[in-house]
């Protein structure tokens, strides 16, 4: 698994952590060459910063989750620091399958433009009016999609939140809005952009600026 750390003090541990997961066909690097870590860096936030890409031939292996959560979570979570896991579009997925497995070692979520499932899954969740209203029925532990959808609908969002950034004009706005109906208002954030890292880049600065940033 290719990852990158960045420390937000050499030499200490920050209070708080943050996993965050690629997108398809990109890695960490990316995170670093947009400019990720530089905006926590530049804001003087106590958040160390871990981008990591589990191998390719396990991107669709249920194993995934435990790979991230033995090499990544784990660790963290016997450092003592708050957890929080990030990812864009096939790594929001990510992210939401290892809380859903793994809620208790979790204290937030962050995503930007994920993916949500495909056409069927995210029909089923629309006609049945919402995440609120759907049933999800007998869900077998293999089916990614249906556990992913069965967390948003129970989790409990004062000790879990969920925040989700996505562009208006993301040719996948309208799953991400099925998604922004199930959380509270102030945790979803759209604005004008693409599935692109430019819009990717402003919504973690705005994140940054709402939920981390020194008051």
């Amino acid at each position: 698994m290719h990852t990158i750390f960045e420390s937000a003090r050499a030499g200490s541990v920050a209070p708080v952590r943050m996993l965050m997961l690629p997108a398809a066909y990109t890695g960490p690097d990316d995170f670093v060459r947009e400019g990720f870590a530089a905006a926590v860096r530049g804001r003087g936030i106590d958040l160390d910063l871990v981008f990591a890409q589990p191998a390719p031939a396990h991107l669709t292996d249920p194993s995934v989750v435990e790979q991230l959560h033995r090499h990544i979570i784990q660790p963290a979570r016997a450092l003592g620091v708050d957890l929080w896991l990030g990812g864009i579009s096939l790594g929001g997925f990510i992210a939401l399958r290892c809380a859903a497995q793994h809620p208790q070692d979790i204290a937030g979520l962050c995503v930007f433009a994920p993916y949500l499932g495909s056409h069927i899954m995210t029909g089923e969740i629309a006609r049945a009016g919402g995440a609120h209203f759907w049933e999800s029925g007998d869900t077998a532990a293999d089916d990614d999609e249906r556990q992913v959808w069965r967390f948003i609908k129970t989790r409990d969002s004062g000790a879990l939140p969920i925040y989700m950034g996505s562009g208006r004009e993301d040719r996948f706005a309208d799953r991400h809005a099925l998604l922004a109906a199930a959380l509270p208002a102030e945790n979803v954030e759209w604005i004008s952009g693409a599935h692109d890292w430019p819009t990717w880049r402003r919504l973690w600065i705005s994140f940054l600026d709402r939920r981390f940033a020194v008051r």
